[in-house]
């Protein structure tokens, strides 16, 4: 389900752990306004908390799974590598994950991490309401190409 989304997949994982550890984890990674919802789509999530829960992943991780976690957000199947991951400087390490939803209040979110050396760079962008997950797309790439502008391209890359 982080490669390549799959809301059974999800339903299941928080079916399991139930809303009170998921929500003991989401505070604990620094998302203290982090409450699960009946059905987890529809959880309410802010930018701020989310690139703050990023920022952070790699220690919150334990050590033994660190390398597989962070390695599953590296290697996001190529359909779901939109926003972001089309505009994310080269020569920096990007870990991220994305969600969307259909119907009314559809949502279009993502999340990352990207690293060069000893920067890191957390990022979210959160939509919500727009009319096709094209027209989403289009707009996550534009706020993130603007987010990511000033980290530019490391030395002796050319940038895009």
């Amino acid at each position: 389900m982080i490669r390549w989304s799959q809301n059974a997949a999800a339903s299941t994982v928080a079916a399991r752990l139930g809303a009170e550890r998921i929500n003991r984890v989401a505070h604990r990674g620094g998302m203290p306004g982090f409450a699960l919802a009946p059905f987890w789509g529809r959880t309410r999530i802010t930018a701020r908390e989310q690139s703050r829960f990023m920022l952070g992943i790699d220690r919150r991780l334990p050590p033994r799974h660190r390398a597989y976690g962070l390695g599953l957000l590296r290697t996001i199947v190529h359909t779901q590598r939109w926003g972001i991951a089309e505009v994310a400087p080269p020569g920096w390490e990007l870990a991220f994950k994305g969600g969307w939803g259909r119907g009314p209040g559809r949502v279009h979110h993502q999340v990352a991490l990207l690293q060069r050396g000893q920067r890191r760079v957390a990022v979210a962008i959160l939509t919500t309401g727009q009319r096709t997950h094209r027209y989403a797309t289009a707009t996550s790439r534009g706020v993130a190409r603007r987010l990511l502008r000033g980290l530019g391209p490391a030395r002796g890359q050319r940038s895009r």
